[in-house]
């Protein structure tokens, strides 16, 4: 095209003739300016006036650098298009003065040198904005990123039935990509023991996972470490997140308006680790409510949008899921240990002339309820009867026939007969009772004046007396009737001697029995027992299952008592 132009002292041409531009670009829908040799400005079309959000007498004269201060590195590059009249094609980044909601403004920009009769007379810039396009661009890319990131959470969480420990693992996985800090806090369990009544208004959950990224992890601390109770106050986002069930974006720059002292405190606290806001979402499952997630970012990281809240409620949904199987399993299992308590809790009251000691060790930690099983019962004279029993199986229908058992074996103790009549009547009595579950038993009384110990077996294995200062322990084979519920019968009573300070030790099979080693074997093993440094049986069951328990395949109970040694009692005669 022909451009008309006038020339400056040193014979440089100084501008193009702008009625000559205008008629060309002022109706063009992308931005046009024109440059001089030393980049000022000397025409702009509407649309760059439009995009720069300043007239066009704001820019005539003035320099690309007076004009946009904020894209002042771009000078550069306008100088070498004058130098070597190459054009040049960038992307190009940063703000004007015209209003816009977006952080960053992206525009595609072309420079072309203009020269008139052989001279360079200045540069042509043709921009076009394509932040929308950009933005576009970076929303797909992130929410490629999030699509990514769910599917991880499969894998990444859920990993156990423990409750803390999902809970752990959300934390880990939502930083650094989603949040510089997350905190979970959860209700307490039903189970267990009780938590005190919070103040009105206020809602108390126990923490579970507290993460930060880098060094706030450990500054994060002082907010309550996983395991301690944290009270959020009504005004809280914590609160309101779950009176709403709904995600709730909290902004942390006006947070003394219509705030308490206890969350305004809190809040100037995060703000004061450089943490300026806060996204909490709802955990949930079955409609009910678990906790909340609680993700915090700090300054120089993006504010929470659209597409964060809905990635981190789809995130909680599906972790609600994890956290209902894991507390579900938490509540049966809890009730579970309750019921083996208080299945294998001994008697009330003084035991004057006997010491005891118990352990009962689930081999499976998923089934903590079984059937093996002891019990101590007093009988006259100041005796007690020890049994140690196994019923056929695991679970809770293991527990419940160990329960009859043992109020069977209970009941017929105080009628004081000898071990092989008990165990005579009580396989007569569970055969017409009904129950289905064959169970091994031993029975033993210790005759403290007569320095003899009474045992009857039923399947059982044999009982182990370790005496005072010997090196080794005493494997007694007793006569071995049947298992009870068979209603065989042929019980014997067998008298060993144990004097006084002698330890009677009773065990079920999962403290010997190994895959592929013959039962005598092992129970051979347990004549090399020991009474431990300073004599106490709760440290020889220490000991026991240290040794012996670790590689179990089969839950162990094990029971170990001893006369008490000291002023000598004269025995009642039958006349007295």
């Amino acid at each position: 095209m022909l451009l008309q132009a006038d020339t400056c002292d040193d014979g440089m041409p100084s501008y193009v003739d702008p009625k000559t531009v205008a008629t060309l670009f002022d109706g063009n829908p992308a931005a046009v300016a024109v440059l001089d040799h030393e980049l000022r400005y000397t025409y702009v079309n509407p649309a760059l006036e439009r995009l720069n959000g300043l007239t066009a007498a704001s820019h005539i004269g003035r320099t690309f650098s007076q004009v946009l201060p904020g894209l002042r590195g771009q000078a550069s590059a306008l100088r070498d298009v004058l130098a070597d009249g190459r054009p040049r094609e960038e992307t190009i980044h940063g703000q004007t003065w015209a209003a816009s909601d977006a952080d960053q403004r992206f525009w595609r920009a072309t420079y072309h040198r203009l020269d008139i009769d052989g001279a360079a007379c200045g540069l042509m810039a043709i921009v076009v904005e394509i932040t929308d396009i950009t933005r576009q661009r970076e929303e797909l890319k992130q929410a490629r990123g999030h699509v990514a990131l769910l599917s991880t959470a499969a894998v990444a969480i859920g990993t156990t039935l423990d409750m803390d420990t999902t809970c752990k693992e959300l934390a880990d996985f939502v930083v650094p990509d989603l949040a510089d800090v997350a905190a979970v806090d959860v209700f307490p369990a039903e189970v267990g023991h009780a938590v005190r009544r919070p103040a009105p208004g206020v809602v108390r959950l126990r923490r579970a996972a507290l993460r930060g990224d880098g060094e706030l992890d450990e500054q994060m601390q002082r907010f309550g470490s996983p395991g301690q109770y944290v009270d959020f106050a009504a005004d809280s986002a914590v609160t309101r997140c779950l009176a709403e069930n709904e995600p709730v974006v909290d902004d942390w720059e006006h947070h003394q308006r219509r705030r308490t002292g206890i969350t305004s405190d809190r809040i100037t606290a995060s703000k004061a680790l450089g943490l300026r806001q806060a996204l909490v979402v709802p955990l949930t499952a079955r409609s009910r409510p678990l906790g909340t997630l609680t993700l915090a970012r700090a300054e120089g990281s993006p504010v929470f949008d659209g597409q964060d809240v809905a990635v981190a409620r789809e995130l909680a949904v599906r972790v609600g899921v994890d956290l209902d199987h894991a507390r579900r399993y938490d509540h049966e299992h809890s009730i579970a240990r309750e019921l083996q308590r208080s299945l294998l809790s001994e008697p009330w009251g003084p035991r004057p002339h006997v010491e005891i000691a118990t352990r009962y060790l689930p081999a499976d930690r998923g089934v903590l309820v079984g059937g093996d099983w002891f019990d101590v019962i007093p009988l006259q004279d100041g005796r007690h009867l020890k049994a140690m029993g196994d019923v056929m199986g695991h679970g809770v229908e293991a527990a419940v026939a160990m329960s009859q058992y043992r109020s069977l074996l209970r009941l017929l103790a105080g009628e004081d007969l000898p071990p092989h009549r008990i165990l005579e009547q009580l396989d007569t009595m569970v055969e017409r009772s009904g129950l289905d579950r064959a169970a091994t038993c031993l029975l033993a009384v210790v005759d403290r004046f007569g320095g003899v110990c009474e045992v009857a077996s039923a399947g059982h294995l044999p009982p182990v007396f370790i005496d005072p200062g010997a090196a080794g322990a005493r494997v007694v084979p007793v006569p071995v009737g049947p298992p009870l519920g068979t209603g065989f019968g042929g019980y014997r009573t067998a008298s060993v001697p144990c004097g006084p300070g002698t330890v009677l030790f009773m065990y079920t099979d999962g403290l010997v029995e190994r895959r592929g080693e013959d039962i005598d074997v092992s129970v051979r093993r347990l004549a090399s027992l020991a009474m431990p440094q300073g004599g106490r049986l709760e440290d020889l069951l220490d000991r026991v299952l240290d040794r012996f328990g670790a590689d179990a395949e089969d839950d162990i109970a094990v029971l170990a008592s001893r006369i008490r040694e000291g002023r000598p009692v004269v025995r009642p005669t039958p006349a007295e």
